[in-house]
């Protein structure tokens, strides 16, 4: 998981460090990777990139 979260999210480079912001952040892109995995996405890169250009995608992916 650390992984894609480095290679997908960018993570190590994240300039987010103060107070429990990192551990937030940390949270929120594995409940964003484990929506997708749980959508049926095989790729999580490019699954976030078609949920970033289509509101539709997005929603279908979170069962909305």
């Amino acid at each position: 998981m650390h992984y894609v979260r480095d290679r997908t999210f960018d993570e190590d480079r994240s300039q987010v460090r103060t107070r429990h912001a990192p551990q937030i952040m940390a949270t929120l892109r594995n409940l964003a990777m484990s929506l997708l995995r749980l959508a049926g996405a095989p790729n999580i890169a490019a699954a976030l990139r078609a949920c970033g250009r289509r509101v539709r995608t997005t929603l279908r992916f979170l069962g909305v």
